[in-house]
């Protein structure tokens, strides 16, 4: 393995307050030493990163890899890759396949196969109920044994308080997060974007923001009750928001996430009944829009995380509400939060790192977000200021379901590095 040196970067590691011209260097896959003018032999691989941004390991929190059973969408491979392309050192994946990733032989295939990629790193959320059915809670005790680290039925919320209330005390028991899409589906059912305007001049169903609102509220209160980490997945409203600070005000073990979509488009996006704009939560209004980056500032949102969920070409070019929700992310998520958050003076480097890497990092409770001489190597190397034009067709990711095809962005990963490996760039 090289000896790296990553020379003149203007390094960022808010774990421990850096924001300096410095030198990095990597040795036998781990971080050697941070500071500056470092000396070096002449065998050392020298990297020139003056004017750039050197990072800890960009960690996505929230995407689907859509294995095992539909490798069609994505797979290991494509998947990993693709967080490698976009900067990400790390990824964790949602357990809604085919198989659910509900028991302990799955998520050891998992995590076996993952290091056969030798790209980003792989961590398993699996899920809280067997088959995400909100029936059975999966053993919770023996799937963190064979290397999950937290626990979540995403996108089949758990709509019983009592039984949501027991997998959170038993979560809280073994010490695993549970991560929550937040929704009361009697009060969304049916509806396939944001309500307001745009969905009534289209005469489409809404997904009105009280839905998920109503749920934030809900989790936050048993969160204090059990005293189970509790994470909220993809906020996308102000009134969201607004109860995530009350509730940590209150000190309740609560974190939450925005995605990159949440602060930079809206449901004026979907005119023209276009798919790709369709998740879950929806595209909100410019209010939202707003109230999401202010809250990646404050840190009110610990995270961005970007639910990348890629879909099939034929599965998106369906009758608006057939399509399936969701959209891609891992190459676009960076990109998009220097444009929308770091050029508009919005948001801190040191904030968007630390929502991008260190947050993240805590809140699953593994290595990495930190640059701290001992920890492994795992480096995201920035160029802050090239323009770049998004092309989904030329994407690592399997899904090319993105509402920014087309579109100009600033900023861009320009090399990856992976314990000491250098994975993309």
């Amino acid at each position: 393995m090289k000896t790296i040196l990553l020379r003149g970067g203007h390094v960022v590691d808010p774990a421990n307050n850096i924001d300096a011209i410095n030198d990095v260097l990597i040795l036998n896959g781990v971080i050697k030493a941070v500071g500056q003018n470092i000396d070096v032999t002449a065998d050392i691989d020298v990297r020139d990163c003056t004017g750039l941004i050197v990072a800890p390991g960009l960690i996505d929190i929230h995407v689907h890899l859509r294995e095992p059973g539909q490798e069609y969408k994505e797979d290991l491979a494509s998947g990993l890759g693709a967080a490698a392309a976009g900067g990400f050192t790390a990824v964790a994946c949602m357990p809604n396949t085919a198989p659910v990733i509900d028991s302990a032989p799955i998520v050891r295939d998992l995590v076996t196969r993952a290091k056969d990629v030798h790209k980003a790193r792989l961590w398993v959320i699996a899920a809280l109920s067997k088959g995400m059915k909100n029936t059975e809670l999966t053993e919770m005790a023996d799937l963190k044994a064979a290397g999950a680290v937290a626990v979540s039925d995403d996108a089949y919320q758990v709509q019983d308080p009592l039984f949501l209330r027991r997998a959170m005390e038993y979560a809280a028991m073994v010490n695993l997060p549970v991560l929550l899409h937040c929704e009361n589906t009697t009060l969304s059912e049916g509806g396939v974007m944001n309500e307001g305007l745009v969905s009534t001049e289209l005469g489409l169903k809404g997904l009105p923001r009280e839905a998920y609102e109503l749920d934030v509220a809900r989790a936050g209160l048993l969160a204090m009750l059990t005293g189970a980490k509790t994470h909220i997945l993809h906020v996308s409203t102000r009134g969201e928001a607004e109860l995530v600070r009350h509730f940590k005000q209150k000190g309740a073990p609560l974190t939450a996430e925005t995605g990159p979509h949440y602060w930079c488009v809206t449901d004026e996006a979907v005119q023209g009944y276009n798919t790709h704009a369709k998740m879950n939560p929806p595209l909100r209004t410019s209010d939202d829009c707003a109230a999401m980056a202010a809250a990646v500032a404050d840190g009110t949102m610990d995270a961005i995380a970007t639910d990348h969920a890629p879909h099939a070409d034929y599965e998106k070019t369906q009758e608006f509400a057939l399509a399936p929700f969701g959209i891609v992310g891992l190459e676009t998520s960076l990109a998009l939060g220097i444009t929308y958050l770091i050029k508009t003076g919005k948001v801190s480097w040191t904030r968007f790192i630390d929502a991008m890497s260190t947050q993240p990092a805590k809140i699953i409770g593994v290595a990495g977000g930190t640059l701290t001489p001992g920890a492994a190597a795992d480096v995201t190397v920035i160029a802050p200021d090239v323009t770049w034009v998004v092309d989904a067709a030329s994407f690592v990711s399997k899904g090319r379901n993105t509402p920014f095809d087309g579109v100009e962005l600033r900023g861009r990963a320009v090399m990856t590095i992976v314990g000491g490996e250098v994975v993309h760039g």
